[in-house]
């Protein structure tokens, strides 16, 4: 065999790493500029209408996710962090923060039916399966919210014992809840809302995003530059990958049996499921910096992430850099 040349080996070695970080052909395909000002927290894609929700500062922009046209605003939900549908009765709900409320909406026509207080600065929302509840995670209070959809009114809350950062439920009667200062996920009856585990998750810190897989029974916790994949039977840690910085959100694709991290870096950590023991990581894909939370819809695959464009930052200065004004934005990750 003749010897390669260092041109052409060198060559080689770059066509290969290419064609290893291109596994999923994922990138930016689409980018909805909103110019209205404040700052973002989740989005949700809703349950009818094309309708992607997106919260910013004192309201929730709705645009038409497939061209991003504005097609109405959710107001006064100052401080809002995330947005939950009862699909049933047609209601939508936005936890709003700094009013330590939700506001319940009309899906198809916005109008803003009525207010809820709750514990102090609800975070995630979610609308619970099983119990027909609706459930903020109130990060001040420590404690989650529960709400009758029906009757718009709390009808029990749950203390965690810590800051709960997001909920997922496994449609059979359990609650998971990531408690962010406390590095573990807590266990909650949807029958009587008691609490009925507290599992660490070390070596993850700082759990923020949550995702399940129903069929695998496996819970993907975001956490500081970890992935941790627990068994949702027993707590038990499955495995831990290495994953972006910066992480807020985390979501799981049952049709590819892809899960997505979005990493405040400007990243996103593609990891697939082989099997419930088996995890590959496939990709770090390129975003935008800031763009740490994520929407997954689950019809088209496509992925949302909320970001804008900012200010240089001083080295010293600690903390989130400026956003410059008028340059908010969500990005459509795709193929």
């Amino acid at each position: 065999m003749k010897k390669l040349t260092l041109a052409l080996l060198s060559t080689i070695i770059i066509v290969a790493l290419t064609n290893a970080q291109t596994t999923t052909g994922l990138r930016i395909v689409n980018n909805f500029h909103i110019a209205s000002p404040g700052g973002w927290d989740y989005l949700a894609v809703g349950p009818v209408n094309d309708w992607l929700y997106i919260s910013h500062g004192t309201q929730v922009n709705i645009l038409n996710k497939k061209t991003g046209d504005s097609v109405g605003v959710i107001a006064n939900t100052t401080g809002v962090h995330g947005i939950a549908f009862d699909v049933a009765d047609k209601n939508g709900f936005t936890s709003n923060g700094r009013l330590n409320n939700v506001t319940v909406f009309d899906i198809n026509t916005n109008k803003i039916l009525a207010q809820i207080a709750t514990g102090q600065n609800p975070d995630a929302i979610m609308y619970e399966p099983f119990s027909k509840k609706i459930i903020t995670c109130n990060g001040r209070s420590k404690n989650l919210s529960i709400i009758d959809p029906v009757n718009n009114i709390v009808t029990d809350s749950v203390n965690v014992g810590g800051v709960p950062e997001e909920a997922m439920s496994d449609g059979m009667g359990r609650l998971f809840v990531n408690v962010e200062d406390k590095n573990e996920i807590v266990v909650v009856d949807t029958r009587t809302f008691k609490v009925l585990n507290h599992w660490s998750i070390a070596p993850g810190e700082g759990p923020t995003g949550l995702a399940y897989d129903s069929k695998t029974k496996r819970l993907f916790a975001g956490c500081e530059k970890l992935l941790m994949v627990i068994d949702a039977t027993d707590g038990k840690i499955v495995d831990k990958i290495t994953i972006g910085d910066g992480c807020d959100g985390v979501a799981f694709d049952a049709g590819t049996k892809n899960i997505y991290t979005s990493n405040g870096e400007g990243t996103i950590t593609v990891i697939h499921e082989e099997t419930a023991a088996k995890f590959t990581l496939l990709e770090t894909v390129p975003t935008k910096k800031g763009a740490r939370t994520i929407a997954l819809d689950n019809q088209t695959h496509l992925i949302y992430l909320p970001t804008a464009e900012f200010e240089p930052q001083d080295p010293n200065q600690k903390g989130r850099p400026k956003m410059k004004p008028g340059t908010f934005q969500v990005l459509v990750i795709g193929k």
